[in-house]
């Protein structure tokens, strides 16, 4: 089992090793049981939002969807190819 915190500071890559930034938070729903992971928040703007000096913006592209996560490494979330930032 993972902790969220233990997903921040890795680097989120696409299988061919595009870069997007840092992991700086996860975003989860909260419903019935336990959250469930939404999204990587990633880059400059992710860590301001991680701060809570930026809120969530539709207009400002700073997560990967989690169901483009194809496998977690020791220092690296991957994501699939032709992820783009939402």
């Amino acid at each position: 089992m993972r902790t969220f915190s233990s997903f921040l500071g890795r680097m989120v890559v696409t299988e061919s090793g595009e870069e997007f930034g840092k992991c700086r938070d996860l975003r989860a729903s909260l419903g019935r049981g336990r959250p469930s992971v939404e999204a990587v928040v990633v880059g400059r703007a992710g860590w301001f939002e991680h701060l809570g000096l930026n809120r969530p913006s539709s207009r400002r592209k700073d997560a990967v969807p989690w169901q483009a996560v194809v496998r977690i490494e020791r220092r690296r979330i991957v994501v699939r190819d032709g992820t783009e930032l939402e």
